[in-house]
């Protein structure tokens, strides 16, 4: 499964919300040496109920706008 987010970074309330039909990750790391990154995998994993070895950046390493993949959903 694939799921696309806008991540924002350095979030005070970090937590997964839909904004305006988009799905929106706030994370407390900043993205710093992926750091964020790190955490998006984390908070998704968390989300879904699957491992973080499960998910998978696809694509947007340096941007807001990433991509992640999903697998062995429970």
């Amino acid at each position: 499964m694939k799921i696309d987010v806008i991540v924002k970074p350095g979030s005070k309330q970090p937590g997964l919300a839909e904004e305006n039909g988009a799905l929106v990750l706030r994370v407390r790391e900043r993205p710093i040496g992926g750091a964020a990154n790190d955490a998006c995998v984390r908070a998704l994993a968390a989300a879904y109920g699957v491992a973080p070895s499960a998910v998978t950046l696809v694509s947007g390493r340096r941007s807001r706008h990433k991509r992640f993949s999903l697998s062995g959903r429970r």
